[in-house]
Formats: C-alpha cells, structure tokens, sequence
C-alpha cells in the first residue's frame, strides 16, 4: 500500500483520482445504452474538477444534502479541492491519510455515497 510505504504523493493524487473516475462513472451511467450522448455534456465531462463533475453527474443537489451529516461535510471538505495538478506537489503523511479515510470511509466517505449512482 502506498500510504504504509511513506509514499505519500502518489497516495494522495491517486486518492482523488480515484474520486475523478467514480464521479465519471456516475456520468456515464446516465447514458441509455442506445442512446447517442450529447456533445457539450460529453466535453465538459472531460474536466478533473471534481465539483463540476459532481454537477454533470447530477449530484450537486443530493451533495449538499449530504451535507447535513457532519463527517460527510468534513469527507467532502478533504477531497473537494483535490486536483490533477497534485501530482506535481508534495503531499505529508497527515494530507494523504486524511484524503484515504475521506475516501474511503465506510460510513461517511465519498464512494460510499458515489457507489450508489455508477
């Protein structure tokens, strides 16, 4: 695992990168099997911001729902500002943990909640 082998950059990039591919998942599933997808929406999926993801997903109403449960709100907080450029950066051991157990929680972490719209 990345985070135990003190490889705190790569965890913490792949971490939201994780979060990106989930987000793209959801988007593509709004697409009927024979249907032809619409142009603009395909080219603006073709974005890392994990907020505008979140809105071509047609999550954003439901996120902020969410965030009524408080350790969703924190969840949300760690991941939200996550960015592909992350990978040219050096992240700490406390980043890229904090960003796992955003992600990852069980009960209040973002694929928890995404999981159920792929």
């Amino acid at each position: 695992m990345l985070l135990e082998n003190q490889n705190y950059d790569a965890a913490y990039y792949l971490c939201g990168y994780v979060v990106e591919c989930a987000l793209k998942a959801c988007i593509a599933r709004k697409t009927k099997r024979y249907d032809f997808p619409d142009k603009r929406a395909v080219n603006k999926s073709y974005t890392h911001d994990l907020g505008d993801l979140v809105r071509l997903a047609g999550l954003e109403l439901e996120r902020q729902q969410m965030e009524n449960d408080g350790l969703f709100e924190v969840s949300w907080a760690q991941v939200k500002d996550w960015s592909e450029r992350s990978r040219y950066e050096r992240h700490n051991r406390k980043k890229a943990w904090d960003l796992y157990s955003a992600v990852t929680n069980r009960q209040h972490g973002i694929l928890q909640w995404l999981r159920h719209h792929w």
